[in-house]
Order: C-alpha cells, then sequence, then structure tokens
C-alpha cells in the first residue's frame, strides 16, 4: 500500500482506505477463482495496482469522463483507476464470467459506486466512450479493430479521445501500422521500481 502513497501523495482518506482493502479482498477471492498468479498475489500493490494507475499519470481524467476497460479480468487496470477517479465513469468488460465476478465483488465491497461490469466480447458492447483502457489483452492491432468502434467524437479531455493500454516487451511489430496516431511511453519515466523498466504505455489516437 505504501508504494501507491509514494506515487500518490494526495488521495483522499476514503481512497487510501478502499486501495488499503484490495490485498485482503483479492487474495480471499484468489483462493476462489484464480485471477491473479498464485505467486504474484505478494505482489498486487506493484505489479498489479500501480501498473493500472500508470495510465493516470499519461492522463488525468476530467469529471464525467466515460472509460471502457476491455478484458479487464479480475478488475485491472478498471478497478484501481476508478477509486483514483470518483467522479469519473467506468463500464469493465470480459468474457470470463467468473473474474467478472470477482472484479464486481471487490468493487461493492469496497463501495465503489461509479463502476459497471458486463460479461461479454467487447465486440458485443456498443456503448461509446472518452477511452478505451486495457492491460494485456490482446495485440495492438487486434485491440483496435475491435474497439475504436466505441470510441466517442465529443472531447471532454485534453488529451483527445482514445485507446490506452499497458503492455511489455517490444512493440515495434505492433505499433508499425499506427505510426501516425500511436505514441508509447517506458514506464520508468513514472516508476523507478525495476518491474516497470520492460513495460510500456501505449497510447491510440482514433
Amino acid at each position: 500500500m505504501d508504494i501507491i502513497l509514494k506515487y500518490f501523495p494526495d488521495i483522499t482518506n476514503e481512497q487510501k482506505k478502499q486501495f488499503a482493502a484490495l490485498y485482503d479482498l483479492y487474495a480471499d477471492w484468489n483462493s476462489k477463482i484464480n485471477v491473479i498468479s498464485r505467486k504474484d498475489i505478494e505482489n498486487l500493490y506493484t505489479h498489479h495496482v500501480l501498473h493500472s494507475l500508470a495510465i493516470a499519470k499519461l492522463i488525468q481524467f476530467t469529471d464525467g469522463t466515460k472509460i471502457l476497460d476491455v478484458g479487464t479480468g479480475g478488475g485491472f487496470p478498471g478497478v484501481p483507476l476508478a477509486i483514483l477517479f470518483p467522479k469519473c465513469q467506468f463500464l469493465l468488460v470480459d468474457s470470463i464470467g467468473k473474474k467478472i465476478r470477482v472484479a464486481a465483488e471487490v468493487s461493492n465491497a469496497i463501495g465503489l459506486k461509479n463502476i459497471e461490469f458486463r460479461h461479454c466480447r467487447v465486440e458485443e458492447e456498443k456503448g461509446k466512450f472518452d477511452f478505451v483502457v486495457s492491460r494485456a489483452v490482446m495485440p495492438l492491432p487486434d485491440l483496435v479493430k475491435i474497439s475504436k468502434k466505441n470510441v466517442s467524437k465529443e472531447q471532454h479531455n485534453a488529451l483527445p479521445n482514445g485507446i490506452i493500454c499497458l503492455k511489455g516487451g517490444n512493440l515495434d511489430a505492433e505499433l508499425h501500422p499506427f505510426k501516425k496516431t500511436a505514441e508509447a511511453d517506458d514506464l520508468s519515466m513514472f516508476f523507478e521500481e525495476e518491474y516497470f523498466k520492460t513495460k510500456k504505455i501505449v497510447y491510440v489516437l482514433i
């Protein structure tokens, strides 16, 4: 939990309580439904929560922004972002029902009011959003192909509407089709921990 305060020192007491509650909730649910690697649960705050919050280093969503989290799994990056941006609206979708259930139960337990869940493939989701976010779900060309329809043309933020995803490794091939519309930044620009040295945040203008 300390690592969240290290990079986001201005969060409210309510947000501190919500973030602090995540470990026990995820550890309990993970023992029943595996949404995080068993070995990795100890690294929940660095590898999952802080990693999700990297999106907040790229953009501070304005109040009322609508965000679609594609392939959320157990709720990443959507749940940590919903805690950080309580006046934004989040819809988390995943094709695996038991994973969506974990995300919903965790959110319910910490009292999140700005988040909804849908068990579906993103191809089935017709809603319009300011941003689509995802974390290591699929190759970038595939993600853009199936979710660009969900990006609204109405602008509310300093950063134009688009797709923001968290990825790792060499992305040259994935980024090649989007040379004029995408940018990738190393997360080591924002976080000093070793884990982030190979991680990137990618923004695609839609």
